[in-house]
């Protein structure tokens, strides 16, 4: 794939630079996504009014691109996980990564170089919704060439396994 192609997801002006109060910041966050100005401000050792000044730069710089739950797939209802490789035609990377973002389950896709060119990780109820969903749905995408499955047997998130915390209720600001 031509390098103009794999550049579009980062228009727009470069971050500014992170020192290690962004960083630790960030860690904070990542670990724990809900956690209140007045927290953040008080294990950075800044003030509140400036954790919020960062936290909103971040937010700006598109550094912090959104908040989430970690998902328990198999305690949601999708009990069948996969990454599925996927060749396809040159220069199609932009049409093929919208239909795949249309998909049901889809949670990440990645353009990348070897010898296939997306990675796609999706999260289905079970083995017959993932049957269906690579064979009649992505491999009706006319810019697929062809298709890969890889069962996903196990799987351990890195950022939850790093601080396994339970989730804790909001806290005042």
């Amino acid at each position: 794939m031509p390098a103009e192609q794999m550049a579009d997801a980062g228009a727009g002006p470069p971050a500014r630079p992170l020192d290690a109060i962004d960083r630790d910041i960030l860690r904070m966050l990542q670990t724990d996504g809900r956690a209140s100005i007045r927290s953040v401000a008080e294990r950075v050792h800044v003030s509140r009014a400036n954790a919020y000044a960062r936290i909103n730069r971040l937010i700006d710089d598109g550094v912090i691109r959104g908040f989430s739950a970690r998902v328990d797939h198999e305690r949601a209802g999708q009990g069948a996980s996969a990454y599925i490789t996927l060749k396809i035609v040159q220069n199609s990377w932009r049409t093929v990564r919208e239909r795949l973002q249309e998909l049901p389950g889809a949670a990440h896709i990645a353009l990348v170089s070897g010898d296939f060119d997306v990675l796609l990780l999706v999260h289905t109820a079970d083995n017959r919704a993932l049957r269906e969903l690579v064979l009649t749905k992505i491999q009706s995408i006319p810019e697929v060439l062809s298709t890969r499955t890889l069962l996903v047997f196990e799987e351990t998130d890195l950022d939850s396994a790093a601080s396994p915390q339970p989730p804790q209720p909001p806290q005042e600001l």
